[in-house]
């Protein structure tokens, strides 16, 4: 099997898709069934991002060179053995090559799909695996009531059981000595919008630049300020899915933003030729690529002067658990501090936030009083 990345030449219904996953044979047939789902589930609107086409395809090419080097065909879903071709694979990625469970559970993911497409096309007269309950384990929360389904969850047979870490955060006391080690302003600034808002780093590398105003002159009164972060509206924003959403700043903060633009930012601006959207330019005066890459390696050289090991998505986790402790001590506020953080970090369900309710459960009383206005006044005595 050969796994190929499509050319601007490549065109589906007249449009160019550079980058799309072509599985071949090793005669350099086609595999029809593999395109035909590539095209099927990346293009359909739900996806709306080609950060999916490199796992998938990846994840199709190891399932068939899989088949092929055992000589098995994946069709053959009623083999008369207990071990499903779906089942042996799993074992395969897990036993043979070591690869991690979330790894394993990936892959699989995308295989599933296939054959529930390759059900529907009429390819196979049934799935290479069924569905089963689980117990799964609660996390403790105020919301109970979002968990009205007993602990059970129906799961897909053939997938392992995950085990994932918890998130790791930076208390206060780090977050102080991370932002100190900082020499260069533009990159403390990426950092101190990742920890107000929680935005992913691909967010933060194309965070445009007309986001940013002067509070005091637009006459804002209010203590938090809605930033509506739209991929749709010519900014050159870019979130997860393409998914628009509201995202609150503190007006003191935004303050900070503006006065980052007006005094530091154009050094940077004037090296490019053309204006730049994004708020953020790189040493050339350009905009960081795409996906955030070289702000996670930022970091991390940061991290190590100051003797931290953090990455980008830390300090998403460290605003994430600051912040929902701080909500749920202030319940004068009216908010559901769930939901709040749910909203803010763009997760599509809230049981994927609720993780953050085990760490804020684990931290001492006097962790943190207000997260907002800490990192404000830290900013100011610098």
């Amino acid at each position: 099997m050969e796994l190929v990345w499509a050319t601007e030449d490549f065109l589906i219904a007249g449009q160019p898709y550079p980058g799309f996953p072509i599985l071949l044979r090793d005669s350099m047939e086609s595999c029809i069934p593999a395109n035909q789902f590539f095209r099927h589930y990346l293009l359909r609107g739900e996806i709306g991002s080609k950060r999916s086409w490199p796992s998938t395809g990846r994840a199709l090419y190891d399932f068939f060179s899989f088949l092929e080097a055992h000589e098995l065909d994946w069709r053959d879903v009623d083999r008369g053995e207990a071990k499903s071709l779906v089942a042996a694979y799993r074992d395969y990625c897990l036993k043979t090559c070591g690869l991690t469970r979330t790894t394993t559970r990936q892959r699989l993911t995308y295989i599933c799909k296939f054959y529930e497409y390759s059900l529907k096309q009429g390819w196979v007269e049934r799935l290479p695996f069924a569905y089963e309950e689980r117990t799964v384990k609660r996390q403790p929360s105020f919301l109970a009531h979002l968990d009205a389904n007993g602990g059970k969850a129906i799961a897909n047979d053939v997938m392992p059981r995950s085990h994932k870490a918890q998130p790791k955060y930076l208390i206060m006391a780090d977050i102080k000595l991370l932002l100190a080690s900082v020499d260069n302003p533009h990159h403390r600034m990426m950092m101190r919008l990742a920890l107000h808002t929680g935005l992913r780093r691909e967010e933060i590398a194309a965070f445009p630049l007309v986001y940013v105003f002067d509070p005091d002159k637009k006459g804002r009164l209010e203590r938090n300020l809605r930033i509506y972060l739209d991929p749709f509206d010519g900014s050159g924003m870019l979130t997860k899915g393409s998914k628009p959403r509201d995202v609150y700043v503190s007006c003191q903060f935004m303050a900070e933003l503006y006065r980052y633009v007006s005094t530091i930012r154009g050094e940077r601006a004037s090296l490019s030729k053309t204006p730049q959207k994004a708020l953020f330019l790189n040493q050339l005066g350009e905009p960081y690529s795409e996906g955030g890459k070289s702000f996670n390696r930022i970091i991390s050289e940061i991290g190590k002067g100051a003797g931290i090991k953090v990455h980008t998505h830390m300090l998403r986790h460290t605003y994430a658990t600051h912040t929902l402790l701080s909500l749920q001590r202030s319940p004068a506020s009216g908010l559901d501090p769930l939901v709040f953080v749910q909203r803010q970090l763009g997760h599509s369900s809230i049981q994927t936030t609720m993780v953050y309710l085990h760490l804020v459960n684990e931290m001492a009383d006097d962790a943190v009083l207000t997260y907002d206005d800490e990192l404000n006044a830290m900013a100011e005595a610098a």
